[in-house]
């Protein structure tokens, strides 16, 4: 279009996929599944009174924070030209009217915003009639991203793609209408793997615990194992989507976590609801490979995370409490699957080693807070006043582990599969050395939002699992 026609005619811009890389239908759902879980289901049954009915309702339980929504820093670029040569621009989209007039307040980029109401859902042919009853046949041009929009770019004087793929790039310039596209065409592969927080799944090692601890490596154990690591990585990281998800808001307002996939926008939320359900479904399949009881902790696996993503990790200690569950639940589930039977000591040190690794992340949470300035850790039931009691916390549970090893030692059992029982006092003296350090370096600002992921990145944490992998098999083949 020439600078005559674009000062004399109206761009129209949808907003889910365009001026917005994600969509308000899912937004809603997922903010209002974490905030109101009743209230949300209650919203969804809506929807057998059609789609825009379900959008208002949605709307109405949800509480999402407009500001911090990813929007697609080419499109408002484009739409500014747009206004800079003189041409109208108007936001139309099948969002509900008032998330649509507050996205439009707060950009300050529209001359009109037109919505879905609770009568029509303004998408696909619905909101090419009305496009066309407004401006005219042929009176404006359009940005959307999907193939609901082909309708639209048919009665349109320009269509533009965002972020659309080669066959619908195609589909639209085969419309005998002059065709622009904006964006790439696909969300690159290491985008969804990044989404799986695949370096989370090295605390799913504790899965061969049971085999290392009891010095059982047959083969049957160790590839009963390797499927238990498999089935467990899939449906955690089934559960991180989730978790993200639920989580947008919160993580869109952090400094690090904004940048994850799906609150920055980078991969469609709406994806996120079908790759978690995969992952899930992934998991069991391979559980059922593995026994009823593997199974069974499996699914108290995820739905004692989901519950922690949902309600769990905003109360105050229970949170803590149940990430030491959820780490020692992965020893148990490497029991079930080897059929492998668990000791007393080593339950006892998992509780208490984990709580202190979950009282340390909450430290973290609370000392970057601190140097913010914040008062409250979003998302979260603390206070920055609460740092001594964490910290105490972290540090007390950490040397209780250490002395429930200390006993474990003089224990009766361990020498009939230590031959040097004696050399576990170095694992005893090296782990209370790192669980100090830890808690001083998180003290001091410079631990990770997971102190497992840290653990692995640091030089100190590394060679000291080193030692204490040394005393452990000194102790058993000396």
């Amino acid at each position: 279009m020439t600078d005559h026609e674009i000062s004399s005619g109206v761009l129209a811009v949808d907003l889910d996929g365009t001026l917005l890389r994600s969509d308000m239908l899912f937004e809603c759902f997922w903010s209002g599944l974490g905030q109101d879980l009743r209230g949300t289901l209650k919203a969804v049954r809506q929807l057998s009174y059609g789609k825009a009915q379900l959008k208002q309702a949605l709307s109405d339980v949800a509480s999402v924070d407009i500001s911090t929504l990813p929007y697609d820093a080419d499109v408002i670029a484009y739409i500014e030209a747009w206004r800079a040569k003189g041409g109208r621009t108007a936001l139309v989209t099948a969002s509900t009217q008032p998330i649509a007039e507050e996205i439009a307040a707060h950009l300050g980029i529209f001359d009109e915003v037109h919505g879905t109401d609770r009568t029509t859902n303004l998408k696909g042919p619905e909101k090419a009639r009305f496009l066309v009853e407004r401006f005219g046949e042929g009176g404006f041009a359009y940005m959307g991203d999907a193939e609901a929009d082909l309708p639209v770019w048919e009665k349109a004087a320009k269509a533009i793609t965002v972020n659309a793929p080669r066959q619908l790039r195609e589909a639209a310039a085969s419309l005998g209408v002059e065709a622009e596209h904006v964006g790439a065409e696909k969300v690159p592969a290491r985008t969804y793997l990044k989404a799986l927080r695949p370096h989370q799944w090295m605390k799913n090692l504790l899965i061969f615990l049971p085999m290392l601890a009891a010095h059982n490596f047959t083969a049957l154990s160790v590839l009963q194992s390797v499927l238990a690591f498999v089935a467990f990585s899939a449906v955690a990281s089934s559960v991180y989507v989730l978790n993200d998800l639920l989580d947008l808001s919160v993580d869109r307002a952090h400094p690090r976590k904004k940048a994850r996939p799906f609150a920055a926008g980078a991969i469609p939320i709406q994806h996120g609801t079908w790759l978690a359900a995969g992952l899930l479904g992934l998991g069991v399949v391979i559980s059922l490979l593995l026994g009823r009881s593997f199974l069974f902790f499996m699914l108290v696996y995820f739905a004692t995370t989901t519950a922690y993503s949902m309600t769990l990790k905003r109360r105050v200690v229970i949170d803590i409490c149940t990430l030491a569950i959820l780490y020692t639940l992965r020893i148990v589930a490497g029991g079930a699957a080897t059929a492998i039977p668990l000791s007393v000591w080593l339950l006892a040190f998992s509780i208490f080693f984990f709580l202190s690794l979950a009282a340390v992340k909450r430290q973290a949470e609370l000392v970057d807070n601190e140097k913010r300035g914040k008062l409250n850790v979003s998302g979260r039931g603390y206070q920055t006043e609460d740092l001594p009691v964490i910290s105490m916390m972290a540090i007390s549970s950490g040397y209780v582990a250490v002395l429930v090893l200390a006993l474990y030692v003089n224990s009766a059992s361990v020498t009939q599969l230590y031959s040097l029982p004696g050399t576990l006092w170095g694992v005893c003296l090296v782990l209370l050395y790192w669980i100090s350090r830890i808690v001083m370096l998180t003290h001091r600002g410079h631990m990770h939002d997971d102190p497992v992921v840290f653990a692995v990145r640091d030089k100190n944490s590394r060679i000291a699992f080193l030692v204490i992998l040394g005393f452990a098999v000194g102790g058993a083949v000396l």
